[in-house]
């Protein structure tokens, strides 16, 4: 018996980072993991690169140079999953450069055992770059609301 409940407990705390079984989906096609007691859900994965650029938004040379790494490698990106969005967003007063590939959740265990391809060739090229800094990654959902 407590053999039993503590499997029941353990599978339970396993699940809460689960998709939902078939049965329990909602009207989308994708599978929705509950956060914050059940008032937020999400069912896409984001994984972002990140670092601060050098100059002016309208004549950085550091800019100019991520955005033809980001050219080169934006086909390969694209392959973490046929339903892959990418963003590229930029901060001119903050002087922020952030590329966010997201993905639905049944694709993001996969890419992200691979490694997230093509991060480290990508994170590489970037850092080579004079004038950017603080390269980072970070993996959070992103839900259109």
């Amino acid at each position: 018996m407590k053999t039993t409940s503590i499997l029941v407990a353990a599978l339970a705390s396993a699940s809460a980072f689960a998709p939902l079984s078939q049965n329990a989906r909602t009207n989308t096609a994708l599978a929705d993991v509950p956060l914050a007691n059940g008032a937020m859900s999400f069912n896409r994965v984001c994984r972002e690169w990140r670092c601060k650029y050098e100059g002016d938004k309208s004549t950085s040379e550091s800019l100019e140079a991520i955005s033809k790494v980001v050219d080169e490698y934006l086909p390969e990106i694209k392959k973490a999953s046929k339903d892959a969005t990418v963003n590229r967003l930029v901060c001119g007063s903050c002087l922020d450069f952030k590329l966010m590939t997201t993905v639905p959740l049944e694709d993001y265990g996969k890419w992200e055992e691979a490694g997230h391809p093509p991060e480290k060739e990508f994170l590489e090229k970037i850092k080579a770059i004079p004038g950017v800094s603080l390269v980072e990654t970070q993996t959070i959902t992103n839900m259109e609301i």
